[in-house]
């Protein structure tokens, strides 16, 4: 598919996905997208939608005022993390296609591909929605012996990957086996019918637009998102490491505490002509090579003139895709990605040589057949010379991007990998600092030390996004470096997974230590706090106890029973005070500091002695009462003895009010 047939198609495709969301908020349809959104009212209906927030336009025909709404647009853009390169205000107002296109599809990716993959990228912890995206189809799709997805292209083009997805979740809705006998447009009419009418999905493509030699890719990723929208999604790590696989072959080479390495095993060998010639396909590859429709025996000026054309429209759309390729970043997440996505160009690269090998082979053997006119002949080698030429330049320019990403990726690696040395440097110095500090002198100085310590936690979790990176190193072993370009990075590795480990444990240990700390001071702190007032009730209640000048034998019964009331309570919280003591001692021991163990055990002692002082005084109160009372019953039994039944006591009742007291006594 050419240039122009590539834009057609996404003009088409993404003018259905505005219009779509437009016919939800009854806004009117777009029908030239070039000439349409030029003036930017169209474009901030559209994100207006998107975002959830009214965005004022400016209704003025000037180019001003277009200028103005489409300023607007970008700022929106830039204002929810939408990137833009290279895209200006007048690009879109002047009917730019390829950048109105790229307008487009920032949107698209932002708020179609990327919102709607958010949590399961937020969960695997992954930035890249392709990778995600390829992952779940080729899980989607594995019991399907007939699908094998490698791409957002050529793999989609015989329709068989769309009713597989489809099927795999709704097996009712469909025969796989009648879908099995159809022909690729129908395949592909079959899979958009049964979307639109039991999934809600809009017919963003067209079969006549997927069912080419190189379908569009954005097009494809943009509906595949729709579908894993509303269809069960469920992505694993090895899923994810299974699509690592396709374009690269990635070892675990090793697994160091907390970290390790991917090897990218690349060959030193360029991707020549000649070595186009004698290329055979690797067994190992599972990547499918573009057919082409001239063979090694085949020399018919038609069939090469065919082959000829099919070669330079995918040579035109390879150069396209390197054009588009960013600038080399200077942030290593983003150089690692740009370095795999270039790599997969280069195995699309390899992947065609073969053709083009055999469209200048074809045309040398036509042109030393002898049967061409010298008009032919002329034609065929300038055509064969322009391939050559454009093939070479490309070739060379993708080695040197190639070259240019290995080394920014190794140098921003080892920067990395310094950073992290640096710090942990640090922290460990910081870790000695607090561990030569006693712990806390009370409660508030143990808060102190908490905070100190959660920050030292914040830090840590700050830099586990760094290590996380390096979880995932690229390293690129060629046939001069070998295994041993990897030895020094190895050996750095495991020194500073050990350091990271050794940092992580000591920082959790503490932190259990200090929580384990604070609650039990702060359950003694409390339990003292309760004991002693507890004690100033009791002390109060003793005060109140009269142990002289009773009224009457009542009023004698009534302070009995008070100090009775009182020596039982004393006796059962007789425990409560050994185990504030044990617990004293169980803090002091921990702390380990002097000054603090000094103070738990002066507040212990204070206690102690009021309950002590309690006790005596409770013992008192309890002899001087208990005198009264023998001379209230030697009084008694004197009147019983003396004087007739009609004594307000009787024996039986003097008795009892001393019974009472004895046995508490």
């Amino acid at each position: 598919m050419e240039r122009n047939e590539h834009n057609d198609v996404q003009k088409k495709t993404f003018t259905k996905w505005i219009n779509a969301r437009f016919s939800k908020s009854g806004k009117a349809p777009v029908k030239d997208m070039f000439t349409d959104l030029k003036d930017g009212r169209k474009l901030l209906d559209l994100l207006e939608g998107l975002t959830g927030k009214p965005l004022p336009k400016e209704r003025g025909s000037t180019r001003v005022h277009a200028l103005n709404n489409v300023n607007r647009v970008l700022q929106v853009l830039h204002q929810n993390n939408v990137e833009l390169v290279n895209i200006g205000g007048t690009d879109i107002v002047d009917g730019n296609h390829k950048l109105t296109l790229g307008l487009l599809w920032s949107i698209i990716l932002h708020w179609q591909v990327k919102d709607v993959m958010k949590n399961i990228m937020s969960d695997l912890q992954q930035t890249n929605s392709e990778k995600i995206l390829l992952s779940w189809v080729r899980q989607s799709t594995r019991p399907y012996s007939q699908v094998n997805v490698l791409n957002f292209t050529t793999s989609w083009a015989d329709g068989l990957a769309f009713n597989a997805v489809i099927h795999r979740h709704k097996p009712e809705l469909f025969s796989w086996d009648r879908v099995t006998k159809m022909s690729p447009v129908e395949r592909l009419e079959n899979a958009f019918n049964v979307a639109k009418n039991h999934l809600g999905i809009e017919k963003l493509l067209d079969p006549e637009d997927v069912a080419v030699q190189l379908p569009d890719k954005k097009s494809i990723i943009m509906y595949l998102t729709s579908l894993f929208e509303v269809l069960p999604k469920q992505v694993t790590m090895e899923d994810i490491r299974e699509v690592e696989t396709l374009p690269r072959r990635y070892k675990q080479e090793c697994e160091v505490g907390e970290f390790s390495m991917q090897q990218v095993c690349l060959s030193s060998k360029p991707l020549s002509l000649e070595h186009a010639f004698s290329l055979e396909e690797d067994p190992d590859s599972s990547r499918a090579e573009t057919p082409s429709t001239v063979t090694e025996v085949d020399m018919d000026l038609d069939s090469y003139q065919v082959a000829l054309e099919e070669v330079l429209t995918w040579l035109l759309s390879a150069e396209d895709t390197f054009r588009e390729q960013e600038e080399i970043s200077g942030d290593v997440e983003e150089v690692k990605e740009q370095f795999s996505t270039h790599e997969g160009f280069m195995m699309e690269l390899t992947a065609h040589q073969s053709s083009v090998g055999n469209v200048l082979q074809a045309g040398n053997q036509l042109v030393a057949q002898g049967n061409l006119s010298p008009e032919e002949e002329f034609e065929i080698q300038e055509q064969m010379l322009l391939l050559n030429s454009r093939w070479e330049e490309l070739r060379v320019e993708s080695m040197d991007r190639q070259s240019r990403l290995h080394d920014m990726l190794m140098e921003l690696q080892k920067q990395q990998l310094q950073q992290l040395s640096d710090w942990l440097t640090v922290t460990e110095e910081r870790i000695q600092k607090m561990e030569s500090q006693l712990l806390a002198e009370d409660l508030e100085s143990l808060q102190k030390q908490l905070e100190e310590h959660k920050s030292l936690q914040s830090d840590l979790e700050a830099e586990q996004v760094k290590v996380n990176s390096l979880t995932h190193m690229v390293v690129i072993v060629d046939e001069s470096s070998g295994e041993g370009a990897t030895a020094i990075l190895e050996e750095q590795l495991q020194r500073l997974g050990e350091r990271w480990t050794a940092v992580c444990r000591w920082t959790e240990d503490r932190r259990v230590k200090l929580q384990e700390i604070q609650l039990l001071w702060q359950e003694l702190l409390e339990e003292q706090c309760l004991l002693k007032a507890w004690l100033t009730e009791k002390e109060e209640a003793l005060s109140k106890v009269q142990t002289s000048n009773f009224k009457d034998q009542t009023d004698l019964s009534v302070n009995v029973r008070k100090l009775a009331i009182l020596k039982e309570d004393m006796g059962m919280k007789r425990q409560t005070l050994d185990q504030l003591n044990e617990l004293g001692q169980d803090v002091a021991q921990i702390l380990g500091n002097g000054k603090a163990s000094s103070k738990i055990d002066q507040d212990q002692e204070e206690l102690t002695q009021r309950w002590d002082s309690l006790v005596q005084k409770l013992e008192d109160y309890s002899n001087q009462v208990f005198t009264r009372l023998c001379y209230f019953l030697a009084f008694y039994d004197c009147m019983y003895a003396n004087f007739t039944v009609s004594a307000k006591l009787s024996r039986h009742q003097a008795r009892e009010v001393g019974e009472c007291f004895l046995t508490w006594g």
